[in-house]
């Protein structure tokens, strides 16, 4: 049965549009008629979970499964997680509103070695017992996918039924196919689970024991020794999905380009996880651009993969996308990409009015370092790319940089601020202003899976190093540097190489308030809970190793044997661990290894039937660029629309209500008046802004447009791309000389619903209109205050409905722009002043607004 949600979304809670779900692209399948019912469980709040990419694609594949449906579930702010526990109100999917437990299966994305904590919180709240061994026979299936679940597991095994290791396309649809099969056929858990570990990719905890050294090893004979990690080719068109109501964290269309990646960088996981490189058609990556920006309604893109740069097609899409949207004010953003491929195309597609940010990576100071990390970038190549930035029109870079590598001197280290020196005073030579730079300085933590899981850096020495570095860069003006704190990173390794061991650990830490983002918000607080857990746990030895640097590969070589059993040895990533040792190796002597999707292979390990090979596809001609988005200012039409904001639309913010207003009109294709400068806007001007929670009958929006269309063709377009809960009443052809409703405005008429103890209401009102003068005290923006005579603004009110501790009024009041007001708020404190009680004004709603 679906949760009551109006009853906890009240304005208390902080941006409670985030958890109303059946945003545009939502799908809805029917309960009764589906056999599998899955929640793609993202353990993060809402802005960054539906901004996901693997979670938009993979709520999209499932849903396309015949006879399963698919929805999605966030991690709530504390606010709401309080009042779930309050109220006993469990954890719900946001579309349908059910319970979690009434699913068949959850699945939770574990990003990074930390967020574990969160999967518990949400487990939690959702009334879901926390590890398997507690499960019943109507418990969900619980199971993780994800980078993390996918390097390393064992820290996190009993938590979950079983893990899903490497891409999710392929895997998850066969998955539902087993428990479509089990469920009709009536299996045990037990049974079901012994039919899942049969499918590659699969990895059932319970079905292994930890061996004394760490290492671990099936418990029963049938199933596999090494689980293999499943491998899928893109599919653009799965990318275009969701249209949240509410800012995420990535607001944008998000199209990947390249999956995998084979540059060999020895301190990078996903660049060995991911492997083989595999390059989607452009003609599909130029499709699902065009049709997902005309879908969703987005005006910006994002082109995604591990190395944008090594998408040899790269700058001929660009340019082909930016001229078929070269009316429409559309931008292009691209993670942090190769500097020594960056070059005049790159720069014109991500260039434009609405220029940027951009970001490299060179990760090390000195050309050495640089070597033994094998990140195949000369001085000579980052002084190329920089400068073309500068020549582009960047005047700020974003740098990354790593601290506590192998082999790192601190000659190393102060290397760092001599390349921002450098490349400052080579880029100034053009005469151009200050070339200033944001970067950031991380502290290196060993991944499984990499030539560098057997080294690692004491925090002291970590903390050392970034004293050098912040003594270099005083004297250095125009930067700003960012330092990853130490605690953080020592904790990172200790949890990433950890083993079964360390699940108590963490489940302790989330008793103690770890999780939540509090890395974030209170590193002191996270801190103390898992150095608590860890103490509690016996393991303080384990985490003082890890935390004095345990493994120094060029100060103890000898010492460490590098074909000790590791607890990550089970999983078959395709990468060979001989591969891994020698590679390591050679990074002792500095010497690089080529990217074998361009030179020759590396022997890796990887290739072969089960992951396929390196797809590279040559790059096609580059068009020739139409030029940048020049902002269409004419104003040929005004239209004017009276229209609603009712129900649960009620909870979206007024910024979150003029980029739904944007992204409609862009979906309706409705030829819209931008305003000119350096950030173009569309002129939709809303009569007055309408605070969160209140409803409304009668707002009144201008929307200037540059050529002129029909009332009829208009109203119809507009209201196809509007949610339900945005009726719209009224369109009005305006005349654009004349000025806006925002001018106009005048009065605004409302009917609120106020509580007290008890009371006359309708002598009250009688009382209030027989006054001449009615004072409330007004603060300033600068704190002044002085009292205003709010009778003056008061021009109707009368009582709908009353009882003896609640009334429903109605009143007209001043709305003018210029300040002139009678706020709700407002009356229900001249309410107070006359009754001689404390009142509570319950709901809001916006009947009309009067213009001139």
């Amino acid at each position: 049965m679906a949760i009551a949600v109006e009853n906890l979304l009240t304005t208390d809670i902080l941006r409670p549009a985030r958890y109303l779900g059946n945003e545009l692209g939502a799908v809805h399948k029917d309960w009764e008629t589906t056999v599998v019912r899955w929640v793609l469980t993202y353990p993060e709040v809402y802005e960054v979970g539906a901004s996901n990419l693997g979670h938009i694609i993979l709520y999209s594949i499932l849903n396309t499964q015949p006879r399963q449906l698919c929805d999605r579930a966030y991690l709530p702010a504390p606010d709401l997680s309080t009042k779930l526990r309050e109220t006993q109100t469990p954890l719900f999917a946001v579309e349908s509103r059910r319970p979690l437990t009434d699913f068949d299966i959850l699945g939770f994305s574990l990003s990074y070695e930390l967020g574990a904590t969160n999967i518990l919180e949400m487990l939690d709240l959702a009334g879901i017992p926390l590890t398997w061994r507690e499960r019943s026979e109507s418990d969900p299936l619980i199971f993780a996918g994800g980078q993390t679940a996918t390097s390393n597991p064992e820290p996190y095994a009993d938590f979950f039924d079983f893990v899903a290791l490497g891409d999710g396309e392929e895997l998850l649809p066969e998955i539902g196919l087993v428990l479509e099969e089990g469920k009709l056929a009536g299996l045990s858990r037990e049974d079901l689970l012994f039919d899942l570990a049969q499918i590659p990719g699969v990895y059932v905890p319970r079905f292994y024991d930890m061996a004394a050294d760490g290492s671990v090893h099936p418990n029963r004979p049938d199933v596999p020794k090494r689980i293999l990690r499943r491998v899928a080719t893109p599919i653009p068109a799965y990318s275009i999905g969701l249209v949240p109501y509410v800012q995420t964290v990535h607001d944008r269309l998000t199209i990947e380009i390249r999956r995998g990646c084979t540059r060999g960088c020895r301190f990078c996981q996903p660049g060995m996880l991911t492997r083989p490189a595999r390059d989607v058609e452009p003609e599909q990556v130029v499709e699902a651009i065009e049709s997902g920006m005309r879908a969703t309604g987005y005006n910006e893109f994002s082109l995604l993969s591990l190395s944008c740069s090594d998408y040899l097609a790269l700058p001929a899409v660009g340019v082909e996308i930016k001229n078929r949207l070269h009316g429409e004010n559309i931008s292009l953003s691209l993670p942090s990409q190769r500097v020594d491929r960056f070059d005049e195309n790159i720069a014109n597609i991500i260039g434009g009015t609405r220029q940027i940010g951009i970001t490299f990576a060179p990760e090390a100071g000195t050309q050495r370092m640089r070597d033994i990390v094998n990140k195949g970038l000369t001085n000579e190549e980052l002084l190329r790319g920089v400068k073309t930035a500068v020549e582009q029109g960047w005047d700020k870079v974003k740098l990354y940089f790593m601290i506590g590598l192998p082999g790192e001197t601190d000659e190393d280290v102060l290397g760092i601020a001599d390349t921002i020196r450098w490349l400052r005073r080579e880029c100034s030579k053009q005469g151009r202003r200050r070339l200033d730079f944001n970067i950031t300085i991380s502290n290196f933590t060993p991944k499984p899976h990499t030539p560098f899981q057997w080294h690692s850096v004491s925090t002291s020495e970590f903390k050392r190093k970034q004293e050098l570095l912040k003594e270099a860069f005083r004297a250095i003006r125009g930067t700003k540097v960012n330092f990853t704190d130490t605690r953080i990173s020592a904790m990172e390794d200790f949890v990433g190489r950890g083993d079964r061991r360390l699940a108590p650990v963490v489940k302790r830490a989330w008793e103690l308030g770890a999780g939540m983002d509090s890395w974030w918000e209170s590193v002191e607080k996270a801190f103390g809970a898992w150095t608590q857990s860890i103490e509690e746990s016996g393991l303080t030895w384990k985490y003082r190793q890890v935390d004095s640097g345990e493994w120094n590969i060029f100060e103890a070589s000898e010492s460490i044997s590098l074909d000790a059993p590791l607890p990550w040895d089970h999983l078959d990533t395709g990468i060979d661990k001989k591969w891994l040792q020698e590679d390591l190796q050679k990074a002792l002597e500095a010497a690089i290894v080529p990217d074998c999707s361009f030179e020759g292979c590396s022997h890796c390990g990887v290739c072969g039937v089960d992951f396929g090979h390196n797809i590279v596809i040559p790059p096609p001609e580059i068009p020739e660029f139409t030029g940048h988005f020049v902002p269409n200012q004419t104003r040929a039409q005004r239209i004017r629309v009276r229209m609603g904001k009712e129900g649960e639309m009620a909870l979206l913010s007024h910024l979150d209500l003029m980029r739904l207003f944007d992204r409609a009109v862009r979906r309706a294709s409705i030829p819209l008046t931008f305003t000119g400068g350096f950030h173009p806007q569309p002129r939709i001007v809303p009569a007055s802004a309408l605070p969160l929670g209140v409803s409304s009958s009668g707002e009144i929006v201008d929307f200037e447009l540059t050529e002129p269309m029909s009332i009829e063709e208009f109203r119809t377009k507009l209201a196809a791309q509007l949610p339900a809960d945005m009726p719209i009443y009224e369109v009005q052809d305006v005349d654009p000389k004349q000025p806006a409703a925002a001018v106009l405005l005048q009065k605004a008429e409302y009917r609120l619903e106020i509580a007290g103890d008890q009371g006359n209401w309708q002598d009250w009102i009688e009382q209030i209109l027989a006054k001449s003068e009615i004072l409330l005290e007004h603060t300033t923006k600068s704190g002044k205050t002085y009292p205003l005579n709010m009778r003056d603004r008061l021009f109707e009110l009368e009582l709908l409905e009353s009882s003896s501790d609640r009334a429903i009024v109605r009143y007209v009041g001043s709305c003018q722009n210029d300040g002139t007001l009678l706020k709700p708020e407002q009356l229900v404190s001249i309410f107070e002043q006359v009754s001689q009680q404390e009142l509570h004004l319950l709901t809001i709603h916006r009947i009309q607004l009067v213009l001139a």
